[in-house]
């Protein structure tokens, strides 16, 4: 069934390819690709896969022989054979990492097998995640593990599903392979199933594929790959506006200054909203180094992501951004600050002048526009835009973060918010409001201070004392948040658990009564308001998500499949692919019948999938859960 595909490489035909077939990691001068070749894996099989995803490749599972399918999907996209027409490479890009430059660094385990044309003749670039060691592998074996595979295959479906502009997964694929990984950092190395996900995607290149014609960094000292090679830079501008931007091309074929400031406006454009997505789902991306950030406006390279579970405007997904660089709040200002990057790297093609221009004209005007549309929707505000809504959404954060109220599930309630609702209606929706807020436990979990008091008490010292050698070891924003946490922490041990609900629901009708007055404005302003209040319930429904993927579902998922069973991953995908609509697993139970994995794992999982609902705010072991 994978005979189906056609290729037609236009990357490689377009851009400049290494001369050199040697796989082993080294600078890699001059040129946009290598050549290189996937390395097999022992016994490859099927842990899951996105047949929406496959489709676009113009691919359909035959109901027939699906086995027989499977297994041919985990011999091609194991890399273990190749597929007619495909030309493994890896590609060449530098990057800003956590703020430094940090020179070449490439596709290290991701290799691009080709371009296939779609049945509507779309372009879709294939890639194999995991497949083994490129010239761009630096220290690294060039493999991914069953655990980020399963939540880079999970998330890049999810994110589809949510209505976010993503790279596609189309299989996830594992091994009796095993590579050695230290997860935690912590000195307690296990062994790890070799894993490799398809990716798919109109194009993986990056801001960071333009940064490698940066000259020596003045601050890490270290240089593109290809400095001085302003006739690659010129090849590279001329093959993505005239294959992504095609508009673009046609409107400025005569001007080349004039079609690269209408790309860079457009790509601007298209990040800003982009990260206004995102901020409405929660969803917090790990590591927005430049090499990161797709130069077409799309989600890539899913790492230690994290949907936000209860609101935190500082909430840091990845445990290893120490100082808080890619936290949920500080994620539009830093995609700007990568945009400025990417602005730096098309000089001179682009003089810096024009590009620092349309940022600041473009990019927060277009990321505040696109956040309160969006906001309007998740309230159902759909007939009038007031100045006063963005104060509305502010204010509703607010409460969020007062009540440790869950991001995803606080937005879901609240279609079912009555304008004309009677004093025991609203009660009882103050009742479910408040069965989304953090418990006590969960404050005290969130709150319980992270430092030896000897440290803190040595840093506070060191801080007054010698306050140079303080900004060497320690941020003064770390500390103050330190000391936040123990104050937090000693107020909830005097906390009771009715103290909190009367305190939550008091806040919450603060912000309800202001809700309920804006969607009286609503109501007094169309002639049918039946129907306005079926269409208000109707938009809020489809863009408030029922179910996100959070870490502790993930998780489960992972664990049933590191013991032999993939029921789990497939249901989880199922769900993903209809986010806004009522499912739970007793939906999938015959599927997962179906998959014939070994008893002890599927009983398990499903001890796991049991005990709580999908769209279930996280239980409190899930707190405990960190990815790096």
């Amino acid at each position: 069934w994978l005979s189906a595909l056609r290729f037609d490489n236009l990357a490689l035909r377009s851009l400049p390819v290494d001369a050199s077939e040697d796989s082993g990691p080294r600078a890699v001068p001059g040129a946009c690709f290598s050549r290189v070749r996937p390395s097999p894996l022992r016994n490859p099989r099927l842990v899951a896969m996105s047949l929406p995803a496959l489709a676009l490749l113009g691919l359909e599972v035959p109901a027939a022989d699906r086995e027989e399918a499977e297994a041919e999907a985990a011999l091609y996209f194991s890399g273990n054979q190749l597929l007619a027409g495909s030309e493994p490479a890896a590609h060449c890009y530098c990057g800003h990492q956590f703020g430094s430059f940090a020179g070449q660094l490439g596709d290290g385990a991701a290799m691009y097998l080709g371009e296939v044309l779609g049945p509507r003749g779309e372009r879709w670039e294939i890639q194999l995640k995991g497949a083994g060691l490129t010239p761009f592998s630096r220290q690294a074996d060039g493999r991914k593990v069953l655990r980020s595979s399963i939540r880079e295959f999970l998330c890049s479906e999810a994110m589809f599903h949510l209505g976010i502009p993503t790279t596609r997964a189309g299989t996830c694929v594992t091994s009796d392979s095993k590579v050695v990984r230290d997860i935690f950092y912590d000195g307690n190395p296990k062994n790890e199933k070799c894993t490799v996900v398809l990716r798919i995607a109109s194009t993986f290149i990056r801001f960071g594929s333009f940064e490698i014609f940066k000259p020596t960094d003045e601050y890490t000292g270290r240089k593109g790959p290809s400095v001085n090679r302003n006739d690659i830079r010129i090849q590279m501008l001329d093959y993505v506006i005239s294959t992504f931007y095609p508009e673009i091309q046609e409107a400025y074929s005569d001007n080349s200054i004039q079609r690269n400031a209408a790309f860079f406006k457009e790509i601007t454009k298209r990040t800003a909203r982009l990260v206004a997505e995102w901020q409405c789902v929660g969803f917090c991306h790990g590591v927005l180094n430049t090499d990161n950030m797709s130069i077409v406006g799309l989600t890539i390279d899913y790492g230690p992501f994290g949907f936000m579970d209860r609101y935190d405007p500082e909430h840091i997904c990845n445990g290893s951004d120490n100082t808080g660089r890619y936290a949920y709040n500080k994620q539009p200002e830093i995609c700007k600050w990568n945009l400025g990057k990417l602005a730096e790297a098309l000089v001179p093609e682009l003089p810096l002048e024009i590009s620092e221009l349309i940022l600041e004209e473009e990019y927060d005007g277009e990321f505040e526009k696109h956040y309160l549309q969006k906001m309007r929707k998740k309230l159902g505000l759909i007939q009038l835009e007031l100045e006063e809504d963005s104060k509305l959404v502010s204010e509703l954060l607010e409460t969020m973060h007062l009540t440790g109220g869950d991001f995803t599930n606080v937005f879901y309630l609240l279609s079912s918010f009555s304008v004309d609702s009677d004093p025991s209606e609203l009660e009882d929706f103050l009742e479910n409001l408040a069965s989304q807020c953090a418990s006590v436990e969960e404050l005290q979990v969130a709150f319980k201070p992270q430092m030896d008091p000897r440290q803190l008490s040595m840093m506070l010292m060191l801080a007054q004392s010698n306050p140079q050698l303080f900004a060497l070891i320690g941020t003064k924003a770390n500390i103050n948040k330190e000391l936040e946490r123990i104050e937090q922490f000693s107020k909830l041990q005097q906390l009771t658990a009715a103290d909190l609900l009367s305190r939550n629901k008091r806040h919450w009708k603060e912000w309800l009564e202001k809700y309920r007055a804006r969607l009286q404005k609503e109501v007094e302003s169309v002639s049918d308001a039946g129907a306005w209040k079926t269409d208000h319930v109707k938009v809020m429904n489809s863009n408030n998500p029922k179910y996100i993927l959070r870490n502790y579902i993930a998780q489960n998922a992972i664990e049933a499949a590191e013991n032999g069973d993939f029921s789990e991953v497939r249901n989880v995908l199922k769900l993903l692919e209809n986010p806004f609509q009522e499912a739970e697993f007793r939906e999938f139970k015959e599927d997962a019948e179906e998959e014939g994995a070994t008893a002890t794992a599927s009983a398990c999982a499903q001890e796991t999938r049991s005990r709580l609902p999908y769209c279930s705010k996280p239980p409190l072991w899930a707190s405990e859960l960190c990815v790096t």
